[in-house]
Formats: C-alpha cells, structure tokens, sequence
C-alpha cells in the first residue's frame, strides 16, 4: 500500500447527517455496503460507543453477509463474506502504524476485498492516502453526527453515490 503523499479530503463531497438510533446507523452502514468495492478502505473514527461497529454490522449486510457482525477488539480482524469479502478490523488495542502493519492489510484487499477500520485514527499511516474516512460523535444517549470525509476521487464517487441511495432527506 502506498502512504506516500498527504491527500486533503474533498470538501465538496464531504457531507453529515443525524442518526437518531443504532439501527438507522446500521441502516447507513447498509447502504454504504452495497456500495463498496474490492479495493475500497472505509476509516471509522469516534469515541468508544460511538457507533462503529454498529455502521460495519450494517456495512456486512449491505455485501450480503448473512450472519451477526460482532466487534473484533479481542481477535483485531474479522472476515464477512457476501458479494465480497470484508475485512474489518479494530485497532482499539492497537498501539500504532507499525503494530497495525501485523494485521496485513495489504493481503486483504490484494485478496479483492475491502477493509473497513475501526480507531483508524490510531494509525492512518497504515493505510493509504486514498479512503474514505467516517467520523462519528456522541450527540446523546442514541444521536450520532456521522461525517463522511472521502480523501481521493474514488472515494468522491462513492460518497456522491451512497448520497443518492439516501436521498434528499438523508443525504444532506
């Protein structure tokens, strides 16, 4: 994976939007997941409980995964197999770059898989400079701001697409 050069997201793509619950955060992640492609890396930040693994279990169903996605704190990387495969994988007990480059994400998505990182922010040099990056904050007890922040033009059309798949309301 390349990690040379420093990308600026595309602002005018950027967007956010209020869930109101976890199952309409899943619901996004959902969408999100009938989107993506092999080859695709989606960065999931934000506090602890703030709906990570919620957005990836939507993201697994959104392949066609048909089981339960459960967080991969412990064992640091789960596979979900549906149109494609996804790798996710939780860096929560990771200490940075160099400890993150054990899990291997160069093999994942050289396997034609996409990847989707929880606490990305503990080691965005692991990955490369093209990504899409969710950040997701606490509003209260079931209401998240969820900003989707594409860093690279791939990423720019994913984030126009999944914006239509929302539509009007939802999609900013």
């Amino acid at each position: 994976m390349s990690r040379s050069g420093l990308l600026l997201p595309l602002a005018h793509d950027a967007f956010e939007l209020i869930s109101a619950s976890a199952e309409e955060t899943r619901n996004l992640g959902r969408e999100l997941g009938k989107l993506i492609e092999p080859g695709d890396v989606i960065l999931l930040m934000g506090d602890l409980g703030a709906g990570k693994t919620c957005f990836v279990q939507g993201m697994a169903c959104g392949i066609g995964y048909p089981g339960h996605a459960t967080s991969p704190s412990f064992v640091l990387m789960k596979e979900y197999h549906g149109r494609l495969t996804l790798y996710h994988g939780d860096l929560y007990r990771i200490e940075g770059a160099e400890e993150a480059a054990d899990l291997d994400f160069d093999g994942c998505l050289g396997n034609g898989g996409a990847l989707a990182v929880e606490w990305a922010e503990k080691a965005l040099t692991a990955f490369p400079p093209e990504h899409l990056r969710i950040v997701l904050h606490h509003l209260d007890p079931t209401r998240r701001r969820i900003r989707f922040e594409p860093y690279g033009n791939r990423y720019g059309e994913l984030v126009r697409r999944l914006r239509a798949a929302l539509g009007p309301s939802e999609g900013g």
